[in-house]
């Protein structure tokens, strides 16, 4: 063993306690849901979770897992080109594509495994990716897989920007437009109808990270592509099946059946990985299922989100507007910001603060995260208790 190492990696640790920026793993002693049992600290209000629908403990979508756990068994022990394709993997991704309207799917473990198996199947010499400044990690990290690529970044959601970077890649083999759907820190949307007439323009190739969008945003939570009516529209739609989507595990790419089908024969991340577990697969497809027999969840979602935003503006806070199930506090340093969700927390409301390096420095902030299944009593609760952290903190 290599006793410096560790000893520079604890070091590393007592640095980061003494700034008051540890991330401190809670423990979940439920099911999740709108509330749930927290290790020391007893059942309280989460706000922080990804479980926009409120199905993570669905009683169909647990049944629906537990009937597929004892006929399939826990897990695949393959990946899919060998022997690790199960008939809810077919019915998944039917469900996926019929739901954004497209030809065909793929599911992955993760949506990180879609995003960085998506590009280094496609993007080579020649080509120039041009990204949103602000997309998720896991699009940085999948673009990052394509070093003969050009990449380029342009400012968040600056349409005159991204116009910029396509002329300046005219001389490119193809050019790639990338962006989440919803920003997961921020909130706020692509604006997409603009970057699908841009990509029209300037024949480019669209890739829409829809994660956060999908089940909240939209008419019925088909995700950005509904909400801007560009259906069709789009190249490639990534997404998860751990959030809105029954909260498990899992993430897929929905296009057409050509470049589907090519990821199959290229995709690193779903040719070197195990399928989903099947219990996964029809525990998601379950949740796509109540999704669009129940589009008043999605409802629900834009109702609690104008009631929190009018709620907190109110007591004094600042809130970043959205049209998403994420609601942004700015709160400035990190340390203040994981100050302000301890004692949150000992109000028994369950909210993350994030701080460097998931933000930029100076903009550490609180994240509210709406769940369909709230009640307008819950709703009173949280303001309650962020009334009197921020008055406890100096906040307002």
């Amino acid at each position: 063993m290599n006793k410096s190492f560790h000893s520079e990696m604890a070091a590393g640790l007592d640095e980061i306690r003494a700034e008051g920026t540890e991330k401190v793993l809670k423990i979940l002693q439920g099911p999740m849901d709108t509330r749930a049992p927290i290790k020391g600290s007893g059942e309280v209000l989460v706000l922080c979770s990804n479980n926009y629908l409120g199905l993570a403990n669905h009683p169909e979508v647990v049944a629906a897992a537990r009937k597929a756990l004892e006929r399939y068994g826990a897990g695949t022990a393959s990946v899919r080109f060998i022997c690790g394709t199960f008939q809810p993997h077919l019915q998944l991704e039917k469900a996926l594509a019929d739901f954004h309207r497209t030809e065909r799917a793929l599911t992955y473990t993760s949506c990180w495994m879609a995003n960085t198996g998506l590009f280094a199947s496609f993007c080579g010499e020649g080509d120039c990716v041009i990204s949103d400044r602000l997309n998720h990690a896991s699009l940085i990290d999948g673009i990052r897989m394509c070093p003969k690529s050009t990449r380029v970044v342009f400012r968040h959601c600056d349409m005159a920007d991204l116009e910029t970077r396509l002329k300046e890649a005219a001389g490119a083999k193809r050019r790639w437009i990338v962006t989440d759907g919803v920003f997961s820190m921020e909130g706020d949307l692509a604006k997409l109808a603009d970057i699908v007439e841009l990509a029209e323009r300037y024949d480019a190739i669209t890739v829409v990270d829809d994660s956060h969008g999908v089940g909240v945003v939209g008419k019925t939570g088909r995700g950005v592509v509904e909400h801007f009516g560009v259906e069709g529209k789009v190249d490639i739609i990534t997404g998860t099946l751990g959030k809105a989507l029954g909260g498990a595990a899992g993430g897929y790419i929905a296009s057409s059946a050509a470049v589907t089908g090519m990821l199959v024969q290229r995709s690193r991340t779903s040719l070197f990985s195990n399928a989903l577990p099947a219990s996964v697969a029809a525990g998601a497809a379950k949740a796509v299922e109540i999704l669009l027999a129940e589009p008043e969840r999605v409802a629900r979602i834009r109702d609690l989100r104008a009631a929190f935003y009018d709620g907190l503006c109110k007591l004094g806070y600042k809130p970043l507007k959205s049209a998403s199930g994420i609601i942004p506090i700015i709160i400035g340093e990190t340390a203040a910001a994981i100050r302000a969700s301890e004692a949150l927390l000992a109000e028994g409301v369950f909210v993350i603060g994030f701080g460097y390096p998931v933000v930029p420095e100076g903009t550490a902030r609180l994240r509210i995260q709406v769940q369909a299944t709230l009640t307008n009593d819950d709703v009173q609760f949280a303001l309650a208790a962020f009334e009197r952290v921020g008055k406890q903190l100096n906040l307002i």
